[in-house]
């Protein structure tokens, strides 16, 4: 039985996810123009292959981040609509989650993985 309390929980997860998605991808890129700065600059190549190690990390985690949100986008949709028959489908936190579900929807569209 979904309850207004786990729609506020999986609406927070997932808008949570999205902020963590952001930030990973912000982090890619500060990583990338770094690694091409020491490139350039022709550095020790072993500080090289650690920046590198340090890019290809924050790569691999957006791919991983994007599972999760499709994940939890998936199980708020589920408890919204276990919401909405039970005919609960007006309040603050049913708007919030149907704003946090378009924005998700989004991003999901939007994110290379």
């Amino acid at each position: 039985m979904a309850t207004i309390r786990n729609l506020k929980i999986k609406t927070s997860t997932c808008k949570r996810i999205v902020k963590e998605l952001h930030s990973y991808e912000k982090e890619v890129e500060r990583e990338a123009a770094k690694t091409s700065i020491m490139k350039s600059n022709g550095p020790d190549p072993y500080d090289l292959k650690q920046q590198e190690n340090v890019l290809a990390e924050s790569r691999m985690m957006i791919p991983d981040c994007h599972k999760r949100l499709e994940a939890a986008l998936a199980d708020l949709k589920g408890t919204l609509v276990e919401l909405e028959e039970s005919n609960q489908n007006e309040g603050p936190e049913i708007e919030e989650a149907r704003s946090v579900i378009v924005e998700a929807e989004q991003v999901i569209e939007t994110t290379d993985v």
